[in-house]
């Protein structure tokens, strides 16, 4: 089924990708056909050339090693080159583009000599969606097309959609490792990259327009996923009345079997993927995963917004992931998956911290060096067997709480949207908003607390990093035109068919309670459907156990059948409003969040900071 360039016929894209061809000099072009077969073909050529080690105790899957300077995304290298720089804002990096353009073609000229230049075209969402996009991704790099089949439909099958219709829109994607290779030269098994000064992840938003040079590594070289499906995502979001968010989507059932369709939105390392695929703790409640990282949201003819996954598979982050926090994550990544950074055992499988058991004998960790393994599952910062941003690929079809409905191409109804952070004191376990621009105002001061751990700055312990949206990093516009475009949506439809906003935080602390363990005052992982239980009642209109706060509504209690007694003892300490906590955060968001933004703030923000802080002053 192999294609060649003979088989694009929509005019525009061959005209582009021979434009790429022309400035890249690749040695060969090849048109992904998105078969078994070329799947297959392509894991081999990286199994022989060193990059690639098939795992004996994984059916199917590989584990691949990067370079030490390759292992994330790189904001610092990340660019949003709008024709304004104010349209960037002041919480992306600018260049503008007709330098950062000149910049780019002198490194892109030749850059694919010795390698093959491979073409993808590619859908994010279901096929036939009236809300999934269309792109082509031109990169000269085996490992970004292995992931992009599996995170995206690729393939014949998208190239057929664009062929039946010349003018189809699509988001043009190029990306190199920025490695060429002479004559006769390859890569010896290292990961191809370039140095750090020369990595740009840059979008163009006029343009629709995503360069990315010099990594080879996820988000930075799967440009379906944070470049299209966010950065250049948000900015056709807005202008075309929709909503392109860094969210969760969960199907949630109770006992009666009445279902609702929750998105959710948290900055990293605060459970996104957990709560995507939870398991309840509490009897006769069903949660099924739709997607775990993006969800692109569009009003029905209804009124109400309907959200579809966009990604194909799950780029999870494999430390922390354990039969405990994930059980249905680990079950998806068991076979015809991509490892990424993780560490090798004895016996070909993989492991990494977190991981919740103990590895034996010798482990090869994940700059290739062998080791012999901890007695524990534990290690020293800096010393880790895996990195902590270790990943695995893993196609969402094989999670056993896929939602059927996963792939359905008029998306699903949201009720709730939620938010939450990384909280030890002050944000209560969990919250409504009291209207659409209150629940935008909680999203807008999103945050984690900075910890000792988290950064070598020690005056910054204790501080609060904030994350709007959970979407700071992936924002393809000003965030304060961000927000007035949240605000707007608002204003499509009416309160009652628009989702119900919600404020969680699974992560209170009481440092001094030996009870808790870590000191956490809440159990989480399955214990947080309890929480879900009662949005969903919310979501339902159900008043008989709720009360008005003066930072929204709250829960009276939750159901605690079976909750450990230590819990239930910290339950009401945090479902109480902190009047004084709240105030600080209120001034912290005024003097230190908001002015960043400047004019571009929506003045219904400052208006709904003024209202809580009248209702505090009367609490």
């Amino acid at each position: 089924m192999s294609l060649t360039l003979n088989d694009i016929k929509h005019p525009k894209i061959s005209t582009w990708v021979n434009e790429m061809i022309a400035m890249c000099e690749p040695d060969n072009v090849v048109v992904v056909d998105g078969s078994q077969e070329e799947y297959d073909a392509l894991m081999q050529k990286c199994v022989k050339a060193g990059l690639a080690t098939p795992l004996k105790k994984k059916e199917n899957c590989f584990l691949f090693r990067s370079l030490p300077s390759d292992v994330a995304r790189v904001e610092s290298r990340t660019f949003i080159s709008s024709v304004k720089e104010e349209d960037a804002g002041p919480t992306n990096h600018w260049i503008d583009p007709v330098e950062l353009k000149q910049t780019m073609r002198e490194l892109y000229k030749g850059c694919m000599h010795g390698r093959t230049m491979y073409v993808i075209p590619f859908c994010m969402g279901p096929l036939g969606s009236a809300i999934s996009k269309n792109g082509i991704e031109v990169t000269d790099s085996e490992y970004v097309v292995l992931n992009m089949d599996i995170m995206t439909r690729a393939g014949k099958k998208v190239l057929d959609i664009f062929n039946a219709d010349p003018n189809a829109d699509f988001v043009p994607c190029l990306h190199s490792v920025g490695k060429p290779l002479r004559k006769c030269e390859s890569d010896n098994g290292i990961w191809p990259c370039a140095d750090v000064e020369y990595k740009y992840i840059s979008q163009f938003p006029e343009e629709h327009l995503i360069w990315s040079y010099g990594s080879g590594y996820g988000g930075n070289a799967l440009l379906g996923k944070k470049c299209f499906a966010l950065r250049i995502a948000t900015v056709l979001a807005r202008d075309e009345g929709w909503l392109a968010e860094h969210m969760l989507i969960l199907k949630l059932t109770n006992p009666k079997g009445e279902v609702k369709y929750v998105t959710g939105a948290f900055p990293s390392a605060c459970g996104k993927t957990n709560l995507a695929m939870l398991i309840p703790t509490i009897p006769g409640w069903k949660v099924e995963t739709i997607g775990d990282d993006i969800a692109w949201m569009k009003f029905g003819a209804d009124g109400r917004l309907y959200a579809i996954n966009p990604e194909a598979g799950f780029f999870g982050v494999a430390p922390g992931t354990s039969a405990k926090s994930n059980k249905n994550a680990l079950i998806s990544a068991e076979k015809n998956t991509i490892y990424t950074n993780c560490a090798l055992t004895e016996d070909g499988d993989v492991w990494w911290e977190g991981i919740d058991y103990a590895a034996t004998g010798k482990l090869v960790d994940w700059k290739g060096k062998t080791r012999d393994a901890m007695p524990n599952d534990k290690a020293k910062k800096g010393e880790e067997m895996a990195h902590p941003n270790a990943r695995f690929t893993a196609p969402a079809y094989q999670c056993p709480c896929i939602a059927k409905e996963w792939e359905d191409p008029a998306g699903v109804p949201i009720s709730a949207i939620l938010f939450g952070g990384r909280r030890p004191s002050t944000i209560p376990l969990v919250h409504q908003s009291l209207s659409w621009n209150h629940g935008v105002f909680l999203g807008s001061i999103v945050g984690s607390e900075i910890t000792a751990a988290s950064t070598i700055d020690a005056s910054q312990v204790g501080k609060i990093r904030r994350d709007p949206f959970a979407i700071l990093p992936f924002c393809g516009y000003n965030m304060g035109d961000y927000f007035k475009h949240w605000i707007e949506v608002g204003k499509a439809s009416s309160e009652d068919k628009l989702p119900k906003i919600f404020y969680v935080n699974w992560f209170r602390k009481d440092a001094n309670n030996a009870e808790l363990p870590g000191g956490f005052m809440w159990p989480g992982y399955g214990d947080n459907s309890r929480v879900l239980a009662w949005i969903f009642d919310r979501c339902n209109g159900d008043d008989s156990n709720v009360v008005e706060t003066a930072i929204g509504y709250m829960p009276k209690t939750l159901n605690t059948d079976g909750l450990e007694e230590c819990y239930k003892k910290t339950l009401p300490e945090i479902l109480k409003v902190d009047v004084e906590g709240w105030k600080k955060e209120l001034a912290d968001v005024k003097e230190n969040h908001y002015p960043k933004f400047g004019a571009h703030l929506p003045k219904e923000l400052s208006e709904i900071i003024d209202m809580i802080q009248d209702r505090l002053n009367k609490a």
